[in-house]
């Protein structure tokens, strides 16, 4: 079912009003979302990452040349899309594809019952000031084309949820029209293929914090919530949340569909091994 963006934001603003977190899920697969939605989270997300994480690898490889990013979202749509019932389905956008025209790609993506946008992969997981970052932006591929994407999304009426990574990313984001800013501490921390550089929860917090600010400065209306890097389990978002002012809910994707997997797996394999007989 695909949400007019109004519609979307309707229904994030009345959470946030009821005094609950808005909870992002990625879901690489039918039935992480089919159980994400039945926990109640308010946005699912289809993006490549997800199909190499929930077949064991990092994910990572979603920015890596294993496939088109754009192809396998809109794979992804159809095992997804038609088990979710009354949930707002992101689309994870590769806006530095050459080899699409931005504005028809995104049109069929609505069409085909997409409520929103998200820029992944995304260039800002490339550190800034490395010499690989400075040449994608040089050669045309840089933040800008997500910038652009996500402003083509919302001059088509659909909701966007970018990624951001710095202070200058969250003001351009909000200037291209964004709905959600996404304040991104990194790769996800925890479990068997989760990273094992990240920063503390303290200075995660005083970064999502930073985000917040500018984002606000230009758009007091924009939601703001947080992902990645060391906030991967319930208590960590708590942490976030309660350390920031403003900062009104989390996405998920490896905390809501690969930590959850790992350990239910692991656990229900050790309980049967356990039998007597």
């Amino acid at each position: 079912m695909q949400f007019p963006r109004e519609k979307s934001l309707e229904r994030l603003r009345s959470v946030v009003e009821s005094g609950q977190p808005i909870i992002g899920a990625g879901a690489g697969t039918g039935i992480s979302a089919k159980f994400a939605e039945q926990g109640g989270v308010d946005l699912l997300i289809i993006y490549n990452s997800g199909r190499y994480r929930m077949n064991g690898r990092g994910s990572l490889a979603g920015l890596l040349p294993y496939g088109d990013a754009n192809e396998i979202v809109v794979e992804m749509g159809h095992e997804v899309l038609p088990v979710v019932e009354d949930t707002p389905v992101l689309a994870g956008v590769n806006g530095t594809d050459p080899f699409r025209q931005m504005d028809v790609f995104v049109e069929d993506l609505k069409r085909r019952g997409f409520s929103g946008v998200q820029n992944f992969p995304t260039v800002g997981l490339f550190e800034e000031g490395t010499q690989f970052r400075r040449n994608i932006e040089e050669t045309g591929m840089g933040y800008d084309k997500e910038v652009d994407m996500i402003q083509e999304a919302a001059e088509q009426d659909m909701l966007t949820c970018p990624y951001v990574f710095t202070e200058e990313q969250a003001r351009e984001m909000a200037e291209a029209g964004a709905d959600v800013v996404v304040s991104h501490m990194g790769l996800t921390t925890s479990g068997d293929i989760g990273a094992e550089t990240s920063l503390g929860l303290e200075e995660a917090a005083e970064r999502v914090q930073a985000h917040h600010d500018a984002a606000k400065a230009v758009n007091d209306d924009i939601i703001v919530i947080c992902h990645g890097g060391p906030i991967a389990w319930p208590d960590d978002a708590e942490y976030v949340l309660h350390n920031t002012d403003g900062v009104v809910g989390f996405f998920g994707a490896s905390s809501l569909e690969r930590l959850p997997t790992e350990e239910a797996i692991r656990n229900q394999a050790r309980e049967f091994k356990e039998i007597e007989f």
